[in-house]
């Protein structure tokens, strides 16, 4: 998709230094996965129009890494924070507070906790009226995360998670973040809600399905999003792509623009040309 001619001028700007660029914010997003016919679907959000930042597009579960999300050391299950700092190539306090974030955006704006209460065990339902205030209380941040579980006697599993993709938002954007994505299968007896204030409307669409409606101007979605579900939808089920999360190593890429003019876009990342030239074919 070809940017408007003022944008690209705003990145000139930023690329020969004449402005600096706003410093991005760590963050943490989740692709929530259950299976389809053609393939996994994914768990998408509108986010209302009024928002200062992706307002009107649709995204996947996530957000900005909390103050809170480095607390006392949550009871944690699965790879320890150390493993994680090197999958998402961040330090291991910083690991931890992404996988704490991710967690914990996918639980305030879709209802699904990856937590249980021991490491082999997930929490089976999440729509209970207590379960509602707990949310609540997250989502208006009268709650932190780790209290959260403490109180509940809960472990966060991060076996439940992958490691799939890092962005940053481009350096001409006055809203940025630094964000590491996340794969995750909907656990066995918890399902979605439409909770999230964020978000004007929620869906479950095939990965694939999704694109073909951004390809046909149905719906919105920032590159990130678009590339992800692109990606997701070349598996053939979330079981496919847990898997072949399990050895990637997050690089955060920063789209730049690319020529100019009316015909300047943003770039992608190079192993995902193959799949964006086949779109276009």
């Amino acid at each position: 998709m070809s940017l408007p001619p003022q944008l690209v001028d705003e990145a000139r700007a930023f690329a020969d230094g004449s402005r600096t660029p706003v410093e991005p914010r760590d963050a943490a997003t989740v692709v929530l996965m259950r299976p389809g016919d053609a393939g996994p679907e994914v768990y998408l959000l509108r986010r209302q129009t009024s928002m200062a930042f992706a307002g009107g597009m649709c995204v996947f579960p996530g957000g900005g890494v909390d103050e809170r999300d480095f607390d006392h050391t949550v009871a944690w299950a699965g790879p320890p924070p150390a493993t994680w700092a090197l999958r998402l190539g961040a330090s291991e306090e910083l690991a931890r507070a992404l996988v704490c974030a991710a967690v914990r955006e996918t639980f305030e704006e879709s209802g699904v906790l990856l937590a249980g209460p021991s490491a082999d065990e997930v929490v089976a339902d999440t729509t209970g009226a207590d379960w509602e205030a707990d949310r609540l209380a997250l989502e208006g941040k009268d709650l932190s995360f780790t209290d959260f579980l403490d109180r509940r006697g809960l472990v966060l599993r991060s076996d439940l998670l992958g490691a799939w993709s890092g962005w940053c938002t481009p350096v001409f954007e006055p809203r940025r973040f630094r964000a590491r994505f996340f794969v995750a299968a909907l656990p066995a007896g918890q399902r979605t809600r439409d909770v999230s204030t964020e978000s004007s409307s929620v869906t479950w669409l095939g990965a694939g399905e999704a694109c073909d409606r951004v390809d046909a101007g149905e719906l919105g979605m920032l590159p990130p999003t678009y590339l992800t579900c692109l990606e997701i939808a070349q598996h053939a089920s979330p079981v496919d792509v847990l898997a072949a999360a399990g050895d990637r190593v997050v690089e955060i890429f920063t789209p730049e623009v690319e020529g100019r003019g009316a015909g300047a876009t943003l770039s992608a990342p190079a192993h995902l040309a193959p799949l964006v030239e086949a779109r276009l074919e």
